[in-house]
């Protein structure tokens, strides 16, 4: 009854606002921990986790990159209580994907096999309820010769803008018909079906807010009313890179991003011959622990 997200309970969400707000990192410096070797030490670990608590994202820089390889990726997230990887579509047989340029496949057809930009998301939106992506761990082994850059957005300031711009947007929002998703076909068959829901949702079991949102223009449906029209042209100037709570990096070798699925996007890259981007990630259906 006391959760701040419930829309009945404007004192809990004031005292919790607060707390959020205060204090909130403006740097990429101010969310990164520097592990100094490829197994987290437990002064590490609570240093991730206390920047997780705070922004819901945190990036990390292994002092060896040539020791960050799918293994340790696995070990940071059962560190930090990941353990139910989604085997999504193109997964790797370990459930880690290995996001590069494929030209050819199944792979070919999907934005994040190429090197055109991705637009702002979340993970796993077309995922049914019962599969919401909680978490992710995104670990770069090797950078393009330019750009893929990422923009990274705390999922709950967005839903402070929002709730302090006009209550009813959430309450929108958090219609189970808000936006839906057609259905996925690869030569004529259905591999998904529809998948509607709403953006924000709250954790039965943790409490915790979720977001579930794409910025993509086509493929998409949301809710025909005139509030969820405003609220979605809402959300799309939180977007813009001039929000302060916006943060943008561009990883190199052994750095990483782990959150609670918060809001992210990726500029478009060019590889070359020595430099062909590669990042390993690991998408799980449990929240980082103790956030």
């Amino acid at each position: 009854m006391n959760n701040p997200f419930r829309l009945d309970n404007d004192r809990d969400y004031q005292l919790w606002r607060e707390q959020k707000l205060v204090d909130y990192p403006q740097t990429v410096d101010e969310l990164t921990v520097s592990l100094s070797a490829a197994q987290a030490s437990e002064e590490e670990l609570r240093q991730l986790v206390s920047v997780i608590d705070k922004t819901n994202l945190a990036l990390y820089r292994v002092a060896n990159p040539d020791l960050a390889d799918k293994v340790f990726v696995r070990q940071l997230g059962q560190a930090l209580g990941l353990e139910r990887l989604d085997g999504n579509l193109c997964a790797d047989e370990d459930d880690i994907t290995s996001l590069q340029v494929v030209d050819s496949g199944r792979h070919s057809g999907y934005i994040p096999y190429t090197s055109r930009r991705l637009s702002w998301h979340t993970d796993g939106y077309y995922n049914t309820p019962e599969q919401q992506i909680r978490a992710i761990v995104m670990h770069c082994a090797q950078p393009a010769a330019n750009g893929g850059e990422n923009l990274l957005l705390d999922h709950e300031v967005v839903y402070i803008q929002l709730r302090d711009e006009n209550p009813r947007y959430i309450k929108a929002l958090m219609a189970d018909d808000a936006m839906a998703i057609p259905p996925n076909t690869e030569n004529g068959e259905e591999i998904r079906g529809w998948q509607s829901g709403p953006v924000f949702s709250v954790h039965q079991q943790t409490g915790a807010l979720h977001m579930r949102y794409t910025a993509r223009t086509r493929n998409i449906k949301w809710a025909d009313d005139e509030v969820t029209r405003e609220a979605v042209a809402f959300i799309d100037a939180c977007l813009k890179p001039d929000n302060p709570y916006v943060f943008k990096h561009r990883l190199a070798a052994g750095e990483g991003i782990i959150c609670n699925n918060v809001l992210h996007n990726r500029t478009g890259f060019e590889d070359d011959s020595r430099h062909k981007r590669l990042l390993y990630r690991a998408r799980y259906f449990d929240r980082v622990a103790a956030t």
